[in-house]
């Protein structure tokens, strides 16, 4: 079955950078988007950046553009989300999660929630010092 599963989140002064891991399985990633999200306390979760399965397009929130990387590896089903220059306001916990690959341009995506099938359980990322 599908399966998402993140790690790498943890705490982390202003400033600093951390990695986030997505060990996707129960699917080919090469058909899919992978999108990585945020869900602060008291807040809606929102959609930080997503890649392409297919060609390695990518999304940037326009909150983390600069910042944020994602990348992915096929072979190993692996999508990963380097988060530099972190901020207080990044506080949230992080979700991968999947859905069919966007058609067109990744310029236009929306990354709304209710398009992805598949969620991981989350990681929290706390900037604090």
């Amino acid at each position: 079955q599908v399966q998402l599963v993140e790690s790498g989140g943890g705490l982390v002064q202003p400033g600093g950078s951390l990695r986030l891991s997505c060990a996707a399985s129960g699917f080919t990633l090469k058909f899919h988007a992978i999108g990585w999200f945020r869900q602060a306390p008291g807040k809606e979760r929102e959609g930080v950046s997503c890649i392409s399965g297919n060609d390695g397009s990518t999304y940037y929130a326009d909150s983390v553009k600069g910042r944020f990387t994602i990348s992915r590896d096929n072979d190993k089903n692996m999508v990963y989300l380097e988060m530099n220059a972190l901020e207080p306001e990044d506080t949230a916990v992080y979700y991968c999660a999947t859905r069919p690959d966007y058609n067109g341009s990744y310029d236009y995506v929306k990354m709304y929630t209710s398009e992805y099938n598949y969620w991981g359980q989350g990681t929290q990322v706390t900037v604090s010092s």
